[in-house]
């Protein structure tokens, strides 16, 4: 985590075609680890983990699909090796609720260095983490103000990583209220010093996730409640509801037409990509981007339909469904669990909503990939490793069948 949390995928020892990134060698020095002490996933592969490895293995054959075959073939092994190397390694390496909640504490601790940074670089315009390469010196400006990034590839992802943590500082709030607080600062000033509207809508809907623990038997009807709010938008706006995007500017200068015309674009051409995505985008939007065949991709769905079709798209909307499945049902298996312990299970669950609002504004295009593939291999852990009961109340005792001695007496 401290690896995908500073290094640039961006900073790489190549070999021929062949990048291998600090985060790839850590996977692979981490899969040697397994194999030499056979160590295995807690409680065996789950339908999230299948799915995963079936979206991986979509992910290398659809490079058919594509011009140039081999380098198609290299991008997708390299992108299957993070991804789902990353995402079985915490499965392995996460064997129970201490184990995460240790992982939390780190997480928590080791993005402080980033976020004072963000505040100098905020302040003086350069990114001291171009010292190790992958990311730019100079920081970019819009609007006048300077948007922070650290060392991830922009300053959206930075923020969205921010956003998507302050959840963590919210589970320590009793249990450990310094940790909860320091948290807080850092995620807060990572989303603010961004500059981005991105983050803090994410960071307003992670907020928002958690307010719903005190109503979260009520959950089906509010999931209802939000469908018809946006059958509603439908009724009543002009355009496709997906351009209420293009509404939401918290900062003055975000780019939300472009994400709502890249939607639209997406589906006119859906012929182009729908079987094992596509090569070029360029007329999906009118905005002119640096890349001549291509458009600036701000959706992570759309990227995964760009990269493989339709297939690899929905088996990671697939891999989504079984995770907020697995975090309802986490959660029923163990109600009779501490009440810390059931909130941590809600807390991840609020982390990945936080990613997958998130992930209709922006792609995951740097190490902040890692950050959404940790909560989903947390909340399947959890789902497949019990979480200790509380000690049986009153009423369990007076419910608890009687022994024969008891009886005899």
């Amino acid at each position: 985590m401290i690896g995908a949390t500073y290094m640039s995928l961006d900073s790489s020892l190549d070999l021929g075609p062949l990048h291998f990134t600090s985060i790839r060698i850590l996977v692979a020095i981490g899969i040697v680890r397994v194999i030499a002490r056979g160590e295995r996933i807690a409680g065996g592969l789950n339908r999230l983990d299948r799915v995963l490895i079936a979206w991986a293995v979509w992910t290398v054959c659809s490079s058919v699909f594509h011009g140039d075959f081999l380098s198609a073939l290299i991008f997708r092994l390299g992108l299957v090796l993070n991804a789902l190397g990353f995402y079985l390694l915490t499965r392995i390496f996460i064997q129970d609720t201490d184990d995460l909640l240790r992982v939390c504490k780190i997480i928590i601790i080791a993005l402080v260095p980033i976020a004072v940074e963000m505040i100098v670089e905020a302040r003086a315009g350069k990114n001291l983490f171009s010292l190790f390469g992958g990311v730019s010196e100079e920081s970019e400006i819009r609007g006048g103000k300077v948007r922070a990034q650290g060392p991830f590839d922009h300053a959206i992802l930075a923020g969205t990583v921010g956003a998507t943590c302050l959840p963590l500082a919210i589970l320590f709030w009793k249990s450990n209220r310094k940790l909860a607080l320091l948290g807080l600062a850092v995620t807060g000033t990572m989303v603010l010093t961004s500059r981005s509207s991105g983050p803090v809508m994410t960071a307003l809907f992670a907020v928002f996730a958690l307010v719903l623990w005190r109503f979260r038997t009520y959950m089906r009807m509010i999931r209802w409640g939000g469908v018809l709010a946006i059958l509603a938008l439908a009724l009543v706006m002009n355009a496709p509801v997906y351009f209420i995007l293009d509404r939401i500017d918290l900062t003055g200068s975000s780019t939300g037409w472009h994400r709502a015309a890249l939607i639209q674009g997406a589906i006119t051409h859906v012929g182009d990509w729908w079987l094992g995505g596509t090569d070029y985008t360029r007329d999906w939007t009118p905005e002119a981007g640096a890349d001549e065949n291509n458009t600036d991709i701000t959706n992570h769905y759309i990227r995964m339909a760009v990269w493989g079709g339709l297939p690899m798209l929905l088996l990671f909307v697939w891999s989504l469904v079984i995770a907020f499945g697995m975090v309802s049902k986490t959660l029923q298996a163990n109600a009779r669990a501490p009440r810390q312990e059931q909130f941590l299970i809600w807390t991840l669950g609020c982390i990945l909503f936080g990613h997958v609002t998130a992930m209709l504004s922006i792609s995951y295009f740097d190490q902040s990939v890692f950050f959404l593939y940790f909560a989903l291999a947390a909340i399947a852990t959890l789902q497949a490793v019990p979480v200790v009961e509380a000690e049986p109340g009153p009423e369990a005792v007076m419910d608890a069948p009687l022994s024969h001695e008891a009886i005899k007496s």
